[in-house]
């Protein structure tokens, strides 16, 4: 494990408080992925207010687990983006559609405004922004079910 260069401990609000090596503290510190879908465990900037890196973590696996903890639950509070597990259906394969889809936070229905929304992610990846900008991640295309892949290929 790695030698962590600061501490990390949240302040009576909630907020984070990172403690550098020199003494420096910043408070209302925030993790940023820099590769969300392709590394998400990997390359994480910490930002304070204004933007600016005042800590870089390599690994996740690196950290402590007590600092990882508190990271990764930043993290999930920040970050929303269901995978898609299925496609149901559409209503139209002409955009604007309605899809109705399975997702690994539940079943839902999204509006897709243009294929232009459809976005290659990797080699098998794709990220779905609907009406709202809310992104959905299907991860493996080819992982999808028959009838999921035939809905995506004539989108793509």
């Amino acid at each position: 494990m790695a030698t962590t260069r600061f501490t990390l401990t949240r302040n009576p609000f909630g907020r984070l408080l990172l403690t550098s090596e020199d003494g420096n503290i910043h408070e209302g510190v925030v993790p940023v992925r820099a590769f969300p879908i392709q590394a998400p465990n990997d390359g994480i900037a910490l930002v304070n207010g204004d933007g600016a890196e005042v800590a870089w973590i390599d690994r996740l696996s690196d950290l402590t687990p007590a600092i990882r903890s508190l990271i990764e639950e930043e993290l999930a509070g920040r970050e929303f983006m269901p995978e898609v597990s299925r496609i149901e259906s559409v209503t139209s394969f002409a955009t604007p559609c309605t899809w109705s889809v399975v997702t690994d936070r539940g079943a839902t229905s999204f509006v897709l405004r243009g294929e232009e929304d459809i976005r290659r992610v990797g080699s098998n990846g794709l990220l779905i922004s609907d009406s709202h900008g809310i992104q959905f991640l299907v991860r493996d295309m080819q992982a999808l079910d028959k009838h999921s892949r035939r809905i995506l290929d004539r989108f793509l």
